[in-house]
């Protein structure tokens, strides 16, 4: 279950109704007092739960019966394996950067704002073709969501199954 601390409010902010007279301390502090609300929604449990790969990073941001929402960092220049899942079908949504996706026999690059779909049973891989960090949300959906469901055909850092 997502836990929320502070409760986000999406009333328009103060330099929306009087830009004129809103100072840039205000206008700083209304940004950092929303960077905050923003914040505690990515907090899972009080926690944030991020786990290092040789690739990059991922957060699980929120987890719930049968979906699992991550933001994933990829390096610049580096993929994660050619894989599949018997279990999840997946969404990326890019938020920074390029990201090369191969998923069955179709190759494209995405940039901001962009997505794509990767099928359950289908191999695809993710790759950081670019110079800056590759961010992206990943929705997943299916009936078993654990990591252990990851069928790995090649890998750059010798995780492939025997």
């Amino acid at each position: 279950m997502l836990i929320c601390q502070s409760p986000i409010t999406f009333k328009a902010p103060k330099y929306f109704m009087s830009a004129n007279n809103l100072t840039t301390a205000q206008h700083q502090q209304t940004k950092q007092s929303n960077a905050l609300s923003l914040l505690s929604v990515a907090n899972y449990g009080g926690m944030t739960a991020t786990e290092s790969r040789p690739w990059g990073s991922f957060t699980i941001l929120e987890e719930g019966h049968g979906y699992k929402i991550k933001r994933i960092e990829v390096k610049p220049g580096h993929r994660l394996s050619l894989q599949m899942h018997h279990h999840r079908s997946e969404h990326w949504i890019v938020v920074s950067g390029t990201a090369k996706v191969n998923c069955g026999d179709q190759e494209v690059l995405l940039r901001n704002n962009q997505s794509t779909y990767v099928p359950q049973c289908t191999a695809h891989r993710l790759e950081n073709p670019g110079v800056i960090p590759l961010v992206l949300i990943e929705v997943q959906n299916g009936e078993y969501l654990g990591e252990d469901d990851i069928i790995r055909f090649q890998d750059d850092y010798a995780r492939t199954q025997n």
